[in-house]
C-alpha cells in the first residue's frame, strides 16, 4: 500500500469526535516548510489572521485581507497530508452577516483547500455558524478574548473575570449548539474555561485559558521565541531561535565585511583550458 493510501487526512469530525479524549495538538502556520515539519504532530494547523503581525508587521490582525488568507492557506495546504488545514476569515469577511460570510469561507476553501474555517464571535455571531454548518462549511468558534475586537475590548485583556463569566459561557453554548466543531477559549480564567469544557458537547481548544481543555494552540513564533521582546504569559517559549538568527545574521555580516566568506570550499575554481567546467 502507497503511503499516500496509508495516510488518512483528519477532519472537522474527527476533531469533534475527540471531545474528553486524548489532547488535541495545533500550532500556527503561516509557510509550506513550517506546514510540513508540523504535519505528522498536529491534529490540526491553523492558518491564523495573527499572519498580519508575524510576517507582514502589521500592528493588529485589523488590516489583514481575504488575498493574504487565500496566499498563505495555499502555502500551508502544499506541506499538509494529515493534518486538518483551518484557516482565519479575516476582519470584515463575514461580520455583514450569513450571506457575507458564505461567500467569503466558500473562497476560502475554495481557493485554498482548507478543511474548516474559523471565525471569532459569540452568540452575535451564532446564526452565521448556522447558516455555513446548513450548507457545508465546517466552522470552528473563537471565544473570550477576540483580536479582531479589540478596540471596543479595550485592548488585549483577560475576558470572563467577575460578571463577564456569564456571557463567555453564553457564547460557548451558542457557538456549540450553532454546529461549531470546536471553540477557541482565548484568555479566559482557568475555572471559568473548565466550566465551559465541561458544559459543552464540542472540544475546547485553549490559549491562555486551561490544560484541562480539550486542546491548545500556540502561535508558532511565540513558542520558537522569534520576537525576544514579546512574550504574552500564556506562551512557553520550546526554543530561541530569534536570538539564534540575529547571532547568526551578525556572524555573516562579518565574515562577508572581512572577505573570510565566502572561502575557498564556497567558490568554484577555475578550470584548467580545454577542460569542461562545472
Amino acid at each position: 500500500m502507497s503511503a499516500n493510501l496509508q495516510t488518512k487526512a483528519i477532519t472537522a469530525e474527527d476533531i469533534r469526535a475527540r471531545k474528553g479524549q486524548d489532547p488535541i495538538v495545533s500550532l500556527t502556520a503561516y509557510t509550506t516548510p513550517m506546514a510540513g515539519l508540523m504535519d505528522d504532530t498536529c491534529d490540526f494547523v491553523l492558518v491564523g489572521d495573527s499572519v498580519g503581525m508575524v510576517l507582514h508587521g502589521l500592528p493588529s490582525t485589523l488590516g489583514v485581507t481575504m488575498e493574504m488568507m487565500v496566499l498563505h492557506g495555499q502555502a500551508v495546504a502544499r506541506g499538509l497530508k494529515r493534518a486538518l488545514m483551518v484557516i482565519d476569515m479575516p476582519f470584515g469577511s463575514y461580520e455583514e452577516g450569513p450571506a457575507q460570510a458564505f461567500g467569503n469561507a466558500a473562497r476560502l476553501m475554495r481557493e485554498t483547500g482548507a478543511g474548516a474555517v474559523k471565525l471569532e464571535g459569540g452568540v452575535e455571531m451564532a446564526e452565521t455558524i448556522r447558516f455555513l454548518v446548513k450548507r457545508g462549511i465546517p466552522v470552528m468558534a473563537h471565544i473570550g478574548l477576540t483580536p479582531q475586537s479589540i478596540n471596543t475590548l479595550g485592548g488585549y485583556k483577560v475576558q470572563g473575570r467577575d460578571e463577564q463569566a456569564e456571557t463567555v459561557i453564553a457564547d460557548a453554548h451558542a457557538v456549540a449548539e450553532a454546529g461549531a466543531f470546536a471553540v477557541v477559549l482565548e484568555k479566559v480564567p482557568q475555572v471559568l474555561a473548565d466550566q465551559i469544557t465541561a458544559e459543552i458537547a464540542i472540544p475546547t481548544i485553549g490559549i491562555g485559558a486551561s490544560a484541562g481543555c480539550d486542546g491548545q494552540v500556540l502561535v508558532l513564533d511565540d513558542m520558537l521565541g522569534m520576537f525576544a521582546a514579546f512574550k504574552p504569559k500564556f506562551v512557553k517559549r520550546y526554543a530561541d531561535l530569534g536570538p539564534m538568527a540575529e547571532a547568526a545574521i551578525k556572524e555573516y555580516a562579518t565574515e562577508v565585511r572581512s572577505r573570510s566568506f565566502p572561502a575557498a570550499e564556497h567558490v568554484f575554481a577555475d578550470a584548467a583550458p580545454g577542460a569542461k567546467k562545472d
